[in-house]
Protein backbone atom coordinates (compact mmCIF):
# COMPACT_ATOMS: atom_id res chain seq x y z
CA UNK A 1 0.00 0.00 0.00
CA UNK A 2 2.74 1.95 0.64
CA UNK A 3 6.27 3.41 -1.61
CA UNK A 4 8.28 5.84 0.00
CA UNK A 5 9.51 8.03 -2.45
CA UNK A 6 10.86 11.86 -2.41
CA UNK A 7 8.44 13.57 -4.86
CA UNK A 8 9.90 16.60 -5.39
CA UNK A 9 8.44 20.31 -4.25
CA UNK A 10 6.71 20.76 -7.81
CA UNK A 11 4.77 17.38 -8.06
CA UNK A 12 1.18 16.90 -7.42
CA UNK A 13 0.76 15.84 -4.03
CA UNK A 14 -1.57 16.40 -1.13
CA UNK A 15 0.09 18.73 1.80
CA UNK A 16 -0.56 16.22 5.56
CA UNK A 17 0.32 19.05 8.00
CA UNK A 18 -0.06 18.09 12.30
CA UNK A 19 -1.49 20.70 14.02
CA UNK A 20 -2.48 20.87 18.09
CA UNK A 21 -4.77 23.79 19.07
CA UNK A 22 -2.42 26.47 21.41
CA UNK A 23 -5.34 25.66 24.03
CA UNK A 24 -8.34 23.49 23.06
CA UNK A 25 -9.43 24.15 26.53
CA UNK A 26 -10.56 27.47 26.31
CA UNK A 27 -11.14 27.39 22.01
CA UNK A 28 -8.18 29.76 21.40
CA UNK A 29 -7.20 29.24 17.43
CA UNK A 30 -3.24 27.75 16.38
CA UNK A 31 -2.38 30.29 13.74
CA UNK A 32 1.20 29.07 13.62
CA UNK A 33 2.91 26.02 11.93
CA UNK A 34 6.70 26.98 13.93
CA UNK A 35 6.87 28.50 17.22
CA UNK A 36 7.95 31.87 17.13
CA UNK A 37 7.23 32.14 13.64
CA UNK A 38 4.10 33.38 11.69
CA UNK A 39 2.00 30.95 9.14
CA UNK A 40 3.01 31.94 5.71
CA UNK A 41 0.13 33.69 4.18
CA UNK A 42 -1.40 30.65 2.11
CA UNK A 43 -1.27 28.44 5.26
CA UNK A 44 -2.82 30.91 7.87
CA UNK A 45 -6.05 31.12 6.82
CA UNK A 46 -6.46 27.53 6.69
CA UNK A 47 -5.40 26.43 10.29
CA UNK A 48 -7.45 29.63 11.22
CA UNK A 49 -10.35 27.66 9.09
CA UNK A 50 -9.34 24.38 10.55
CA UNK A 51 -10.02 25.79 14.24
CA UNK A 52 -13.78 27.12 13.33
CA UNK A 53 -15.74 25.74 15.58
CA UNK A 54 -16.40 21.76 14.20
CA UNK A 55 -13.11 21.30 14.29
CA UNK A 56 -11.41 20.96 17.45
CA UNK A 57 -7.83 19.52 16.47
CA UNK A 58 -8.52 16.40 18.64
CA UNK A 59 -6.17 13.35 17.94
CA UNK A 60 -6.30 12.34 14.82
CA UNK A 61 -9.28 14.27 13.47
CA UNK A 62 -8.50 15.21 9.92
CA UNK A 63 -9.85 18.02 7.66
CA UNK A 64 -8.85 18.22 4.00
CA UNK A 65 -8.51 22.26 3.53
CA UNK A 66 -8.17 22.07 -0.35
CA UNK A 67 -7.16 18.80 -2.96
CA UNK A 68 -3.53 20.37 -1.76
CA UNK A 69 -3.88 20.49 1.82
CA UNK A 70 -4.83 18.53 5.09
CA UNK A 71 -4.58 19.00 8.27
CA UNK A 72 -4.47 16.47 11.28
CA UNK A 73 -5.41 17.35 14.23
CA UNK A 74 -2.76 16.12 17.62
CA UNK A 75 -4.98 17.12 20.00
CA UNK A 76 -2.98 18.46 23.23
CA UNK A 77 0.53 18.10 22.26
CA UNK A 78 1.36 17.80 26.06
CA UNK A 79 0.07 14.09 26.04
CA UNK A 80 1.17 13.63 22.66
CA UNK A 81 3.40 10.41 22.46
CA UNK A 82 4.00 6.90 20.26
CA UNK A 83 0.86 5.35 21.39
CA UNK A 84 -1.20 8.56 20.34
CA UNK A 85 0.64 9.01 17.22
CA UNK A 86 -0.01 5.08 15.88
CA UNK A 87 -4.02 5.76 16.84
CA UNK A 88 -3.69 9.25 14.53
CA UNK A 89 -1.81 7.07 11.68
CA UNK A 90 -5.12 4.93 12.07
CA UNK A 91 -7.32 7.21 11.57
CA UNK A 92 -5.54 9.63 8.89
CA UNK A 93 -5.20 6.30 6.57
CA UNK A 94 -8.68 5.70 6.80
CA UNK A 95 -9.45 9.11 5.81
CA UNK A 96 -6.85 9.56 2.94
CA UNK A 97 -8.38 5.95 1.53
CA UNK A 98 -12.36 7.39 1.53
CA UNK A 99 -10.85 9.97 -0.42
CA UNK A 100 -8.70 7.89 -2.87
CA UNK A 101 -5.70 10.36 -2.08
CA UNK A 102 -2.87 8.73 -3.96
CA UNK A 103 0.19 10.67 -3.02
CA UNK A 104 0.83 13.16 -0.23
CA UNK A 105 3.66 15.17 1.53
CA UNK A 106 4.11 14.76 5.36
CA UNK A 107 4.40 18.58 6.91
CA UNK A 108 5.56 17.32 10.22
CA UNK A 109 6.87 21.27 11.57
CA UNK A 110 7.85 21.45 14.86
CA UNK A 111 5.92 17.80 15.69
CA UNK A 112 9.37 17.26 18.48
CA UNK A 113 12.10 19.43 19.19
CA UNK A 114 13.90 16.39 20.52
CA UNK A 115 15.44 14.59 17.07
CA UNK A 116 14.89 10.85 19.02
CA UNK A 117 11.63 11.62 19.80
CA UNK A 118 10.41 12.83 16.48
CA UNK A 119 11.96 10.32 15.38
CA UNK A 120 9.76 7.45 17.19
CA UNK A 121 6.58 9.71 16.26
CA UNK A 122 7.41 9.40 12.82
CA UNK A 123 8.02 5.67 13.05
CA UNK A 124 4.80 5.20 14.92
CA UNK A 125 2.85 6.88 12.47
CA UNK A 126 3.97 4.64 9.25
CA UNK A 127 3.31 2.13 12.24
CA UNK A 128 -0.33 2.96 12.45
CA UNK A 129 -1.21 3.78 9.16
CA UNK A 130 0.20 0.33 7.84
CA UNK A 131 -1.35 -1.60 10.30
CA UNK A 132 -4.80 -0.38 10.04
CA UNK A 133 -4.59 -0.64 6.16
CA UNK A 134 -4.52 -4.21 6.62
CA UNK A 135 -7.07 -6.75 6.03
CA UNK A 136 -7.27 -10.08 4.85
CA UNK A 137 -8.77 -10.74 1.36
CA UNK A 138 -7.05 -13.82 0.21
CA UNK A 139 -10.41 -15.77 -0.16
CA UNK A 140 -13.05 -12.58 -1.04
CA UNK A 141 -14.63 -14.24 -3.62
CA UNK A 142 -17.00 -13.14 -6.51
CA UNK A 143 -19.96 -12.23 -3.98
CA UNK A 144 -17.61 -10.10 -1.61
CA UNK A 145 -18.45 -6.15 -1.11
CA UNK A 146 -15.52 -5.21 0.62
CA UNK A 147 -13.50 -2.37 -1.39
CA UNK A 148 -10.69 -3.39 -3.62
CA UNK A 149 -7.61 -2.55 -2.16
CA UNK A 150 -6.09 1.05 -3.88
CA UNK A 151 -3.27 1.97 -5.42
CA UNK A 152 -0.11 2.25 -3.72
CA UNK A 153 0.14 5.67 -1.43
CA UNK A 154 3.45 7.45 -1.97
CA UNK A 155 4.74 8.84 0.76
CA UNK A 156 7.43 12.28 0.52
CA UNK A 157 8.98 13.02 3.56
CA UNK A 158 11.09 16.52 4.01
CA UNK A 159 13.89 15.16 5.66
CA UNK A 160 16.09 11.94 5.73
CA UNK A 161 15.93 11.43 9.42
CA UNK A 162 11.93 11.35 8.78
CA UNK A 163 12.26 9.58 5.88
CA UNK A 164 14.04 6.99 7.87
CA UNK A 165 12.04 6.40 10.70
CA UNK A 166 9.22 6.24 8.58
CA UNK A 167 10.63 3.42 6.51
CA UNK A 168 11.46 2.00 10.10
CA UNK A 169 8.02 1.92 11.13
CA UNK A 170 6.86 0.41 7.37
CA UNK A 171 8.88 -2.46 7.44
CA UNK A 172 8.14 -3.06 11.08
CA UNK A 173 4.37 -2.92 10.60
CA UNK A 174 5.06 -5.19 7.23
CA UNK A 175 6.11 -8.27 10.03
CA UNK A 176 3.39 -7.42 11.89
CA UNK A 177 0.80 -7.73 9.10
CA UNK A 178 2.93 -11.00 7.89
CA UNK A 179 2.04 -12.40 11.00
CA UNK A 180 -1.85 -11.00 10.82
CA UNK A 181 -2.04 -12.67 7.12
CA UNK A 182 -0.49 -16.31 8.05
CA UNK A 183 -2.15 -16.27 11.60
CA UNK A 184 -5.86 -15.67 9.63
CA UNK A 185 -5.27 -18.15 6.97
CA UNK A 186 -7.66 -20.87 7.59
CA UNK A 187 -6.35 -24.39 8.93
CA UNK A 188 -7.73 -26.25 5.70
CA UNK A 189 -4.74 -23.96 4.14
CA UNK A 190 -2.47 -23.49 6.61
CA UNK A 191 -0.90 -26.65 8.57
CA UNK A 192 2.58 -27.68 9.61
CA UNK A 193 3.81 -27.85 6.05
CA UNK A 194 2.10 -24.88 4.68
CA UNK A 195 3.81 -22.78 7.35
CA UNK A 196 7.37 -24.67 6.47
CA UNK A 197 6.93 -23.50 2.96
CA UNK A 198 5.79 -20.49 3.92
CA UNK A 199 8.99 -19.20 6.10
CA UNK A 200 11.36 -20.92 3.44
CA UNK A 201 9.18 -18.73 0.62
CA UNK A 202 9.81 -15.72 3.24
CA UNK A 203 13.87 -16.61 3.51
CA UNK A 204 14.08 -16.35 0.17
CA UNK A 205 12.66 -13.23 -0.38
CA UNK A 206 14.71 -11.16 2.50
CA UNK A 207 17.83 -13.27 2.82
CA UNK A 208 17.32 -15.45 6.04
CA UNK A 209 18.62 -18.66 6.46
CA UNK A 210 15.58 -21.66 6.18
CA UNK A 211 16.07 -25.27 7.52
CA UNK A 212 13.12 -27.47 8.21
CA UNK A 213 13.40 -30.60 10.82
CA UNK A 214 11.29 -32.81 9.11
CA UNK A 215 9.22 -35.66 11.11
CA UNK A 216 11.21 -38.11 10.73
CA UNK A 217 14.24 -36.13 11.43
CA UNK A 218 12.35 -35.28 14.70
CA UNK A 219 11.80 -38.82 15.68
CA UNK A 220 15.64 -39.50 15.31
CA UNK A 221 16.37 -36.71 17.68
CA UNK A 222 13.72 -37.93 20.37
CA UNK A 223 11.25 -34.82 19.83
CA UNK A 224 8.72 -37.47 21.53
CA UNK A 225 6.32 -33.80 22.81
CA UNK A 226 6.47 -32.60 19.28
CA UNK A 227 5.46 -35.61 17.65
CA UNK A 228 2.86 -36.95 20.32
CA UNK A 229 1.20 -33.84 19.29
CA UNK A 230 0.88 -33.99 15.63
CA UNK A 231 0.65 -37.76 15.61
CA UNK A 232 -3.55 -37.80 15.32
CA UNK A 233 -2.82 -35.32 12.11
CA UNK A 234 -2.27 -36.76 8.89
CA UNK A 235 -0.51 -33.51 8.21
CA UNK A 236 3.27 -34.12 9.92
CA UNK A 237 4.59 -32.23 12.30
CA UNK A 238 7.83 -30.31 11.81
CA UNK A 239 10.40 -27.75 13.22
CA UNK A 240 11.15 -24.32 11.12
CA UNK A 241 14.49 -22.75 12.06
CA UNK A 242 14.98 -19.38 10.54
CA UNK A 243 18.72 -17.32 10.94
CA UNK A 244 19.33 -13.69 10.77
CA UNK A 245 23.66 -13.30 10.61
CA UNK A 246 24.58 -9.74 10.12
CA UNK A 247 27.24 -9.08 7.91
CA UNK A 248 28.91 -7.08 10.37
CA UNK A 249 28.16 -7.76 14.37
CA UNK A 250 28.02 -4.68 16.16
CA UNK A 251 31.13 -4.30 19.43
CA UNK A 252 28.28 -4.37 21.65
CA UNK A 253 26.43 -7.35 19.97
CA UNK A 254 29.70 -10.18 19.38
CA UNK A 255 28.73 -12.18 22.60
CA UNK A 256 24.90 -11.72 21.73
CA UNK A 257 22.77 -14.62 20.46
CA UNK A 258 19.05 -13.91 20.64
CA UNK A 259 16.93 -17.05 20.24
CA UNK A 260 13.19 -16.48 19.35
CA UNK A 261 11.15 -19.19 19.91
CA UNK A 262 7.07 -19.63 18.79
CA UNK A 263 4.63 -21.90 19.18
CA UNK A 264 2.81 -22.53 16.10
CA UNK A 265 -0.48 -25.10 16.39
CA UNK A 266 -1.73 -24.57 13.41
CA UNK A 267 -5.46 -25.82 14.93
CA UNK A 268 -5.88 -27.01 18.36
CA UNK A 269 -9.40 -28.83 18.71
CA UNK A 270 -8.30 -29.77 22.21
CA UNK A 271 -7.14 -33.67 21.59
CA UNK A 272 -9.19 -35.97 23.75
CA UNK A 273 -9.54 -33.42 26.26
CA UNK A 274 -11.81 -31.84 24.08
CA UNK A 275 -13.04 -28.27 23.50
CA UNK A 276 -16.66 -27.91 23.55
CA UNK A 277 -19.46 -25.50 23.34
CA UNK A 278 -17.97 -23.67 20.30
CA UNK A 279 -14.65 -23.82 22.51
CA UNK A 280 -13.15 -24.58 18.73
CA UNK A 281 -13.90 -21.11 17.17
CA UNK A 282 -10.72 -19.24 16.35
CA UNK A 283 -8.32 -21.69 17.10
CA UNK A 284 -6.90 -21.18 14.28
CA UNK A 285 -5.16 -18.06 15.83
CA UNK A 286 -3.44 -20.71 18.29
CA UNK A 287 -0.05 -20.48 15.52
CA UNK A 288 -0.02 -16.77 16.70
CA UNK A 289 2.97 -17.37 18.69
CA UNK A 290 5.56 -18.53 15.83
CA UNK A 291 3.62 -15.96 13.65
CA UNK A 292 4.85 -13.28 15.91
CA UNK A 293 8.40 -14.47 15.48
CA UNK A 294 8.12 -14.87 11.52
CA UNK A 295 6.63 -11.20 11.48
CA UNK A 296 10.14 -10.33 13.45
CA UNK A 297 12.35 -11.86 11.42
CA UNK A 298 10.88 -10.14 8.30
CA UNK A 299 11.15 -6.86 9.83
CA UNK A 300 14.72 -8.10 11.74
CA UNK A 301 15.95 -8.85 8.19
CA UNK A 302 14.53 -5.66 6.50
CA UNK A 303 16.40 -3.44 9.16
CA UNK A 304 19.38 -5.13 9.26
CA UNK A 305 20.51 -4.71 13.12
CA UNK A 306 24.36 -5.45 13.99
CA UNK A 307 23.04 -8.83 16.16
CA UNK A 308 22.77 -12.56 15.46
CA UNK A 309 18.66 -13.36 15.80
CA UNK A 310 17.50 -16.89 15.58
CA UNK A 311 13.55 -18.16 15.20
CA UNK A 312 12.50 -21.64 15.97
CA UNK A 313 8.71 -22.65 15.10
CA UNK A 314 7.22 -25.73 16.78
CA UNK A 315 3.99 -26.25 14.10
CA UNK A 316 2.03 -29.08 14.71
CA UNK A 317 -1.78 -29.84 14.36
CA UNK A 318 -3.64 -31.54 17.32
CA UNK A 319 -6.92 -33.82 16.08
CA UNK A 320 -8.48 -36.51 16.68
CA UNK A 321 -8.32 -39.42 15.23
CA UNK A 322 -7.05 -43.42 16.30
CA UNK A 323 -3.38 -42.80 16.45
CA UNK A 324 -3.74 -39.47 18.81
CA UNK A 325 -2.19 -39.39 22.29
CA UNK A 326 -4.31 -39.71 24.86
CA UNK A 327 -4.90 -38.47 29.05
CA UNK A 328 -2.47 -41.02 30.36
CA UNK A 329 -0.06 -41.36 27.95
CA UNK A 330 4.01 -40.83 29.03
CA UNK A 331 5.95 -39.20 26.39
CA UNK A 332 9.76 -38.30 26.72
CA UNK A 333 11.17 -35.33 25.24
CA UNK A 334 14.39 -34.84 23.18
CA UNK A 335 15.70 -34.02 26.98
CA UNK A 336 14.77 -37.20 28.59
CA UNK A 337 12.40 -35.38 30.72
CA UNK A 338 9.30 -37.84 30.67
CA UNK A 339 6.00 -36.46 30.67
CA UNK A 340 2.84 -37.55 32.03
CA UNK A 341 -0.39 -36.52 29.83
CA UNK A 342 -2.95 -35.30 32.00
CA UNK A 343 -5.10 -33.23 29.27
CA UNK A 344 -4.13 -33.43 25.73
CA UNK A 345 -5.39 -29.38 25.45
CA UNK A 346 -2.38 -28.57 27.06
CA UNK A 347 -0.83 -28.87 24.45
CA UNK A 348 1.58 -26.20 23.44
CA UNK A 349 3.90 -26.50 26.17
CA UNK A 350 4.95 -29.88 24.63
CA UNK A 351 5.89 -28.49 21.44
CA UNK A 352 7.36 -25.85 22.48
CA UNK A 353 9.08 -28.46 25.21
CA UNK A 354 11.41 -29.78 22.29
CA UNK A 355 11.49 -26.80 20.41
CA UNK A 356 13.26 -24.80 23.48
CA UNK A 357 15.59 -28.31 24.09
CA UNK A 358 16.37 -28.13 20.61
CA UNK A 359 16.78 -24.06 20.59
CA UNK A 360 19.50 -24.08 23.70
CA UNK A 361 21.33 -27.41 22.25
CA UNK A 362 22.17 -26.08 19.05
CA UNK A 363 21.74 -22.76 18.61
CA UNK A 364 23.67 -21.95 22.14
CA UNK A 365 21.33 -18.96 23.09
CA UNK A 366 22.49 -15.57 25.47
CA UNK A 367 19.22 -15.11 25.52
CA UNK A 368 15.85 -17.15 24.72
CA UNK A 369 12.50 -15.93 24.24
CA UNK A 370 9.20 -17.84 23.25
CA UNK A 371 5.87 -16.99 22.71
CA UNK A 372 2.44 -19.27 22.88
CA UNK A 373 -1.15 -18.37 23.25
CA UNK A 374 -0.60 -20.77 25.78
CA UNK A 375 -2.97 -20.61 28.89
CA UNK A 376 -6.69 -19.38 29.07
CA UNK A 377 -5.38 -18.47 32.55
CA UNK A 378 -4.04 -15.58 31.56
CA UNK A 379 -6.62 -14.22 30.05
CA UNK A 380 -8.68 -14.53 33.08
CA UNK A 381 -5.82 -12.63 35.38
CA UNK A 382 -5.09 -10.02 33.04
CA UNK A 383 -7.70 -10.13 30.36
CA UNK A 384 -6.71 -8.65 27.12
CA UNK A 385 -4.86 -5.31 28.21
CA UNK A 386 -1.53 -7.22 28.37
CA UNK A 387 0.50 -10.31 28.18
CA UNK A 388 1.63 -12.03 30.91
CA UNK A 389 5.10 -12.86 31.38
CA UNK A 390 8.03 -14.94 33.41
CA UNK A 391 11.72 -14.55 33.21
CA UNK A 392 14.63 -16.11 34.78
CA UNK A 393 17.09 -13.14 34.58
CA UNK A 394 17.00 -9.86 35.88
CA UNK A 395 19.21 -8.52 33.08
CA UNK A 396 16.95 -10.22 30.04
CA UNK A 397 14.10 -8.78 31.97
CA UNK A 398 14.86 -5.28 31.81
CA UNK A 399 16.15 -5.27 28.17
CA UNK A 400 12.96 -6.79 27.39
CA UNK A 401 10.50 -4.58 29.63
CA UNK A 402 12.55 -1.90 27.77
CA UNK A 403 11.35 -3.09 24.69
CA UNK A 404 7.82 -3.80 25.37
CA UNK A 405 7.48 -0.16 26.83
CA UNK A 406 9.48 1.46 23.69
CA UNK A 407 6.80 -0.93 21.02
CA UNK A 408 3.39 0.08 23.06
CA UNK A 409 2.90 -3.71 23.46
CA UNK A 410 2.14 -4.12 27.02
CA UNK A 411 3.31 -6.43 29.64
CA UNK A 412 2.74 -7.89 33.29
CA UNK A 413 5.98 -9.89 35.03
CA UNK A 414 4.36 -13.16 36.65
CA UNK A 415 5.97 -15.14 39.51
CA UNK A 416 7.95 -18.20 38.98
CA UNK A 417 8.74 -19.81 42.10
CA UNK A 418 11.03 -23.37 42.64
CA UNK A 419 7.21 -24.34 44.23
CA UNK A 420 5.46 -23.76 40.74
CA UNK A 421 8.30 -25.96 39.30
CA UNK A 422 7.57 -28.99 42.62
CA UNK A 423 3.57 -28.80 41.63
CA UNK A 424 4.01 -30.03 37.94
CA UNK A 425 6.06 -33.11 39.88
CA UNK A 426 4.23 -36.62 38.53
CA UNK A 427 3.78 -39.81 40.33
CA UNK A 428 4.42 -41.69 37.24
CA UNK A 429 6.99 -39.89 35.34
CA UNK A 430 9.21 -36.55 36.06
CA UNK A 431 6.09 -34.10 35.55
CA UNK A 432 2.79 -33.46 34.52
CA UNK A 433 1.77 -31.57 31.62
CA UNK A 434 -0.69 -30.18 33.68
CA UNK A 435 -1.47 -30.30 37.26
CA UNK A 436 -4.59 -31.54 38.41
CA UNK A 437 -5.40 -28.41 40.56
CA UNK A 438 -6.29 -25.31 38.53
CA UNK A 439 -4.52 -23.03 40.72
CA UNK A 440 -1.57 -20.67 39.57
CA UNK A 441 -3.00 -21.86 35.79
CA UNK A 442 -1.36 -19.23 34.04
CA UNK A 443 2.01 -20.16 35.99
CA UNK A 444 1.93 -23.78 35.44
CA UNK A 445 2.75 -23.46 31.75
CA UNK A 446 6.09 -21.60 32.55
CA UNK A 447 6.77 -24.04 35.18
CA UNK A 448 6.69 -26.99 32.40
CA UNK A 449 8.93 -25.06 30.14
CA UNK A 450 11.19 -24.32 32.68
CA UNK A 451 12.04 -27.74 32.75
CA UNK A 452 13.29 -27.59 29.16
CA UNK A 453 15.67 -24.39 29.86
CA UNK A 454 19.08 -24.85 31.11
CA UNK A 455 19.06 -23.13 33.87
CA UNK A 456 22.00 -20.56 33.09
CA UNK A 457 20.14 -19.72 30.21
CA UNK A 458 18.54 -16.21 30.19
CA UNK A 459 14.61 -17.16 29.33
CA UNK A 460 11.37 -15.03 28.56
CA UNK A 461 8.36 -17.12 28.56
CA UNK A 462 5.67 -14.68 27.31
CA UNK A 463 1.87 -15.69 27.19
CA UNK A 464 0.11 -13.48 24.98
CA UNK A 465 -3.11 -15.59 24.88
CA UNK A 466 -4.94 -12.68 25.47
CA UNK A 467 -3.50 -10.40 23.20
CA UNK A 468 -3.24 -12.39 20.15
CA UNK A 469 -6.44 -11.78 18.31
CA UNK A 470 -9.21 -9.42 18.90
CA UNK A 471 -12.72 -10.18 19.20
CA UNK A 472 -13.79 -6.36 18.05
CA UNK A 473 -11.79 -4.10 16.32
CA UNK A 474 -10.27 -0.99 17.44
CA UNK A 475 -8.81 2.43 16.27
CA UNK A 476 -5.53 0.73 14.67
CA UNK A 477 -6.89 -2.68 14.14
CA UNK A 478 -10.04 -4.70 12.61
CA UNK A 479 -11.23 -7.85 14.39
CA UNK A 480 -8.50 -10.82 14.20
CA UNK A 481 -5.36 -11.42 14.74
CA UNK A 482 -3.09 -8.40 16.17
CA UNK A 483 0.50 -9.74 15.36
CA UNK A 484 1.54 -8.69 18.85
CA UNK A 485 4.94 -9.13 20.13
CA UNK A 486 6.94 -8.63 16.31
CA UNK A 487 7.03 -4.48 17.66
CA UNK A 488 8.76 -6.11 21.00
CA UNK A 489 10.84 -8.07 20.02
CA UNK A 490 12.54 -6.15 16.49
CA UNK A 491 12.82 -3.75 19.68
CA UNK A 492 14.55 -6.57 21.87
CA UNK A 493 16.87 -7.23 18.73
CA UNK A 494 17.98 -3.87 18.12
CA UNK A 495 18.67 -2.75 21.65
CA UNK A 496 21.26 -5.79 21.68
CA UNK A 497 23.30 -3.87 18.85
Amino acid sequence: MFKTINLGKRATCTVVRFVSPASPATGKRATKTRKGARANARTKPALISAFDPGFRGEAGECRHESPALVIVGCGDAAKLNTVAMRSIGGKLIRFLDRRATGAIRFDFGTLASDKATRAGWVQALAEGMAISNWRFDRHDGTATKRQKALNPLKVSLATRADSAAFSRGLAIAQGVNLARTIGATPPNICHPGFVAAECKRIARECGLGCRVITAKQAKVLGMGALLAVGQGSSKPPCLVHLSYKPRRVSRAARRERLVLVGKTVTYDTGGYSLKINNGMKGMKYDKAGGMCVLGAMRAIAALKPGVEVHAVLAAAENMISDDSYRPDDIITASNGVSIEVTNTDAEGRLVLADALVWACKTLKPTAVVDFATLTGGVVVALGSFCAGYFCNDDGLRAKYESAACASGEKIWRLPLWPEHRDHMRSQHADILNSAAARGAHPIQGAAFLSYFVPETTPWCHVDIAGVANLDSGNECMPAGPTGYGVRTIVELATSME
